[in-house]
């Protein structure tokens, strides 16, 4: 460590797809995070660690804000909410690529609670998607929705555009103490858990429109064997048996697709290789049954 090392925590907020694993897994520069094109891809808070001989960044990724249609949809705007309390930074990430949204008047409805000493960053994703001519007036209306004083950046998570200067930015907002976490870590949850975001970051690559929101993916057996192999055995649940048809595909087709999918990205994190195993259970309308939540590990506080 550096004499004048300095470590936060820093929420990243924002709507759903506004790019936020993207960010965390691009700052990282390694995958710890399940990213797809789908909206609500990240179901709970993931910490992100970062660290330099200077400084110790440890990012909070959080579900996407939005208006929720179902019980499990106000757990994760619990979740995110949360994620905010006592971090040293509070980022607003959002897409500058579209308008502002109902989601993102939500959000600065929050940061606008936000403590006057919390330093918010209101971080415009996508600018690769934008034309330069469009930029100026999509971040002014983003920074009309928020009261809190904030420092304006610019970037792109999937190309990496302004991260470095992103980062250097970051540093100098977080106070000079020493790291929390050992330097060979880089995020809060196990492997277990990782895995089953990854199996279903497969599913919802992989499905049609109508089925992914309603997949839940729970590992049921995790264990490393004598030969090197690690064995996985994961169930997929869905709501209706109609999803469970598509899911498994003719023949069981899809499920090795994504079985497949789901083995290649575990084995690139973990280093070794997966012999991953999946079924697929109906659990009716499980996102607003309180005891199926509760057994999925999504619990509202």
């Amino acid at each position: 460590m550096t004499e004048n090392f300095r470590s936060g925590f820093i929420a990243i907020i924002g709507r759903p797809n506004a790019g936020k694993s993207t960010l965390v897994n691009a700052l990282l520069g390694q995958k710890i995070a399940a990213v797809s094109p789908r909206p609500q891809t990240t179901r709970r808070r993931q910490l992100g660690i970062l660290t330099r001989d200077d400084a110790q960044l440890i990012f909070v990724d959080t579900p996407g804000i939005h208006n929720p249609r179902h019980k499990l949809g106000e757990i994760l705007n619990d979740e995110a909410e949360e994620g905010m309390n006592g971090v040293d930074v509070v980022i607003f990430l959002f897409d500058v690529s579209s308008a502002p949204t109902e989601d993102d008047s939500r959000i600065a409805e929050l940061l606008n609670k936000l403590p006057r000493r919390t330093p918010l960053v209101l971080a415009a994703n996508k600018i690769d998607l934008v034309k330069p001519e469009d930029l100026t007036l999509r971040l002014e209306a983003y920074q009309a929705l928020v009261k809190h004083e904030a420092k304006a950046v610019t970037l792109s998570a999937s190309r990496g555009d302004g991260l470095a200067e992103f980062v250097e930015s970051l540093i100098q907002l977080c106070p000079a103490r020493p790291p929390e976490y050992d330097e060979d870590q880089i995020t809060d949850l196990y492997e277990k858990e990782i895995a089953a975001d990854l199996i279903r970051e497969a599913a919802l690559n992989k499905l049609r429109d109508e089925v992914p929101h309603g997949i839940a993916v729970r590992v049921d057996e995790f264990t490393e064997r004598d030969n090197g192999v690690a064995y996985i055995a994961a169930t997929m649940f869905v709501e209706r048996e109609s999803q469970k048809g598509i899911v498994i595909g003719e023949g069981g087709k899809m499920l090795k697709t994504i079985g497949s999918a789901a083995r290649q990205e575990i084995e690139s994190m973990g280093g070794r290789k997966i012999f991953l195993e999946l079924r697929v259970k109906v659990e009716k309308d499980w996102r607003n049954n309180e005891g199926a939540l509760k057994r999925m590990g999504f619990t509202k506080k």
